[in-house]
């Protein structure tokens, strides 16, 4: 099962926050009670998300977080990018891949396609999707009908 890990959905909930109220600057204490997060966990994935410039934050009394970019610029792909590192399925696909495998495998073309698929799905929703109710007539966010997986067919 392929599956984010929680900072990385924190972070979206954060960044459809900021920009749900891109008016007004927001500090971690003000973010940490708005979304129900805790302050340490908010503190850790603003930081990612500034570093991976999606953020632009600004020290003081009249400081705060905001988004670098507008929500309709700003990626799903490109935040769980800055908390996750680059989006890679398999081991192979990795600027780091360190398989056994990879000199006479067969499919690893195959897995960076699949990956490079996903990639572009995940770029295609932006920030401002994301806080679009999920309605199928007005969702601008093309879904495709779920696969229901039996596992004892995976099995045998």
């Amino acid at each position: 099962m392929l599956r984010m890990g929680k900072l990385t959905d924190y972070g979206i909930v954060l960044m459809s926050h900021l920009a749900s109220k891109t008016y007004q600057k927001h500090n971690a204490h003000t973010l940490s009670e708005a979304v129900n997060i805790p302050l340490p966990t908010v503190r850790k994935v603003l930081k990612a998300l500034s570093h991976g410039e999606l953020l632009t934050s600004e020290r003081g009394a009249q400081g705060g977080y905001n988004l670098k970019r507008s929500p309709k610029q700003i990626s799903v792909a490109e935040i769980i990018t800055a908390l996750e590192g680059p989006i890679a399925l398999t081991e192979c696909v990795s600027e780091e891949s360190q398989c056994e495998q990879e000199s006479h495998c067969t499919v690893q073309t195959n897995w960076t396609r699949i990956n490079n698929a996903v990639f572009h799905a995940l770029d295609e929703v932006k920030l401002s999707d994301m806080l679009v109710p999920n309605s199928a007539d007005e969702s601008p966010i093309h879904f495709y009908p779920s696969v229901k997986s039996n596992k004892s067919e995976l099995h045998g």
